[in-house]
């Protein structure tokens, strides 16, 4: 764990994996619910955790190599469950990179569960862990100008469903309808860190 300060009033907390940064951010989720810590915003990534609105940041910097952070709990909460069409244009490539027929693909990705690590890249989407680390696909080598929304979509270690049409240069496996992101809901995003996911296969049509 290796702790910087940021400005006058926070921490980034760099940590060697994801799923250690996962656990910190459930932990100082819990000690803030618990009144043990106050901060304004704790702000997950993928190996980091930015806690801001810190009044002493220099004095919890010196107390956090010393926490005793427990592992991710056990994964007893509800998922969110998201149908997908598997469809996307690059399924044949993804098989081909994973040495599989196009049909396995879809299996194998809808027989994982998936945790939201973190998110960020536009409103409501959310970098899921969940594929073995032998999973990983690199990006398109040409990004597209246009990803339709409710792509579903592989990047390295992460899968991800576009909640609006935007450039990108992930792979595309399939397609959903849900709703990522809607103004008039409570939350907005559907997805928050520490959500659990599972994509649910549909009918291509």
């Amino acid at each position: 764990m290796r702790v910087l300060p940021v400005g006058e009033e926070a921490l980034l907390v760099e940590l060697p994996s994801g799923e250690q940064a996962q656990a910190l951010h459930a932990e100082l989720l819990r000690r803030r619910t618990a009144g043990e810590l106050a901060v304004r915003e704790i702000v997950p990534a993928a190996r980091t955790v930015l806690l801001d609105g810190l009044a002493e940041p220099a004095r919890l910097a010196a107390r956090l190599a010393g926490w005793e952070v427990p592992p991710l709990p056990a994964r007893a909460q509800e998922a969110i469950e998201i149908p997908v069409r598997y469809d996307g244009p690059d399924l044949p490539d993804v098989a081909a990179l994973w040495g599989v027929p196009p049909d396995e693909v879809a299996r194998i990705h809808a027989a994982a569960r998936f945790r939201v690590a973190f998110c960020g890249f536009a409103p409501g989407f959310g970098y899921l862990t969940g594929l073995p680390e032998h999973r990983a696909v690199p990006r398109r080598a040409t990004p597209r100008t246009a990803v339709p929304v409710g792509s579903v979509a592989l990047a390295g270690p992460y899968t991800g469903v576009y909640p609006r049409s935007s450039p990108g240069g992930w792979q595309l496996i399939g397609t959903t309808d849900t709703v990522l992101w809607d103004d008039t809901r409570v939350p907005a995003a559907l997805l928050a860190p520490g959500a659990l996911v599972r994509f649910v296969p549909v009918g291509r049509g």
